[in-house]
């Protein structure tokens, strides 16, 4: 059972940070290459997630919460500079969360808000070799475009995926 997804704040910076590092350190193992797992410290997460929450940072964070308060997943997305298109720049889903629905109520909560936004279409970047995380976004009715990429920062493939994002 989930809980509706929330703005996140700055007190909520260690539980993002949790989710975030076990997605890193327990799911992406099977999908990356070690060195590029290992790289992601505690304090590289924290630098990462501190400026996304801080006032006046670009886009939305939603969490996600279990009843007594525990971050269980995060997401980040703000819309495209024209505003027709919405971003999905992250979801993490705590390893022991995952298959419950957190990550669906989290992806229609962001969906939801940049389609209110006046977005029309929405796209992400997952990296190529996540089976799992691909395989979720289709059931969610995302589809690759073709588009890939290496981010230098990651050095591995990314593909794009799209939706278009239909009036309730």
């Amino acid at each position: 059972m989930t809980s509706t997804p929330r703005p996140a704040t700055a007190a909520d910076l260690d539980g993002v940070v949790a989710v975030f590092l076990g997605c890193w350190h327990e799911s992406y193992p099977a999908v990356l290459p070690s060195a590029l797992v290992a790289a992601m410290t505690r304090e590289r997460a924290v630098a990462l997630w501190r400026g996304a929450l801080a006032a006046g940072a670009p886009g939305e964070v939603l969490v996600e919460t279990a009843p007594g308060g525990e971050v269980r997943g995060v997401t980040r997305f703000a819309p495209s500079d024209d505003g027709a298109t919405g971003l999905i720049h992250s979801l993490y889903v705590a390893p022991t969360a995952q298959g419950g629905g957190v990550g669906a109520a989290l992806l229609t909560a962001a969906t939801g808000a940049l389609r209110a936004g006046g977005a029309g279409r929405a796209e992400l970047w997952a990296f190529r070799d996540n089976g799992p995380s691909l395989a979720f976004y289709r059931r969610q009715g995302w589809r690759p475009d073709g588009a890939t990429r290496v981010q230098e920062e990651f050095g591995e493939p990314e593909v794009r995926l799209t939706r278009e994002l239909a009036a309730p």
